[in-house]
């Protein structure tokens, strides 16, 4: 096996010896590095791969995530996904989900806006990445962990279920974290 740092675009082997694998990609007969990282041209299975030393954060079944709700409508509502628990890296790929209304919470509700308002911030898990990305919010953990109010834009304290606004009196029901307010941005 070889291994050297290589760039995007640089040539890496010949189809004629090796395979386009991982981080790598075919043309005119050619293999080229389609990112940055450590070029590995294995012969044994003659196959050229490259390895990035510091990978995209791509979102997968099952990572915790945090979004902004984008838009919200009767039985869906979107969020841009923003973070993801236990790293600081930028998210790639696709970040932009759905939660359908049956997977906002393990209560029966019919209306999205009845859990979730535009602008919360939540923290889902992620359900499907593939053909798009899909979110749940159904756990105990998993719901709004900051709002502000629709009417004054002050930040919202949590109230039994839901949230109260003490500037204006206001208060709104909210699919919540178990853990609402205490979640540092």
């Amino acid at each position: 096996m070889t291994s050297r740092f290589v760039m995007p675009g640089d040539e890496v082997a010949v189809e004629e010896e090796y395979a386009a694998g991982e981080g790598t990609f075919a043309e005119d007969g050619t293999v080229f590095a389609s990112q940055v990282g450590y070029l590995t041209l294995d012969d044994d299975e003659c196959v050229a791969t490259v390895k990035s030393s510091n990978p995209p954060n791509i979102l997968k079944k099952g990572d915790i995530v945090y979004a902004v709700v984008a838009d919200i409508r009767k039985t869906m509502a979107t969020a841009d996904v923003v973070a993801k628990e236990g790293t600081d890296k930028t998210v790639g790929g696709e970040t932009y989900g759905t939660l359908h209304v049956s997977k906002i919470s393990p209560k029966y509700t019919d209306e999205v806006d009845k859990e979730l308002r535009k602008g919360d911030y939540i923290r889902a898990l992620v359900t499907e990445t593939k053909p798009s990305l899909q979110l749940t919010t159904k756990d105990a953990h998993l719901g709004c962990i900051r709002a502000l109010c629709s009417k004054c834009k002050t930040e919202m304290v949590r109230k039994g279920d839901g949230l109260f606004c003490k500037e204006c009196k206001y208060s709104m029901p909210r699919k919540l974290a178990d853990d609402y307010g205490d979640v540092k941005l």
